[in-house]
């Protein structure tokens, strides 16, 4: 139970910290993916790298629900079910917060 805690509060705060970016504050982002962004891409930037970060965090949690579940039934499938979704959201949720930075930003560095 305890785990599960865990991975949901720490999903929960990706979710959080998405939401904020999603509304135009990015300031959760390194100086230097912010550096070269133009005022009026702040908001899409934001935008999308919420979207990365918001997926990262239901990932999380998922694979927190799905651990839960395995705790309480011994089904083994869950954990791995929890796993490859998790990995592949984070994977994804990664992908647009950079493909975001690179657009906006004109680069990672």
């Amino acid at each position: 139970m305890t785990a599960f805690l865990i991975t949901a509060f720490l999903g929960l705060l990706l979710i959080v910290i998405g939401i904020i970016n999603m509304t135009g504050n990015i300031s959760s982002l390194h100086w230097y993916h912010r550096q070269r962004v133009a005022k009026e891409d702040i908001k899409p930037l934001g935008k999308r790298v919420g979207i990365g970060t918001i997926l990262c965090g239901a990932a999380i949690i998922f694979f927190g629900a799905m651990s839960l579940i395995y705790e309480l039934t011994s089904l083994m499938p869950l954990m791995w079910i929890g796993s490859t979704v998790m990995l592949i959201c984070i994977a994804i949720g990664i992908f647009i917060t950079l493909k975001a930075i690179i657009k906006y930003n004109k680069g990672l560095f």
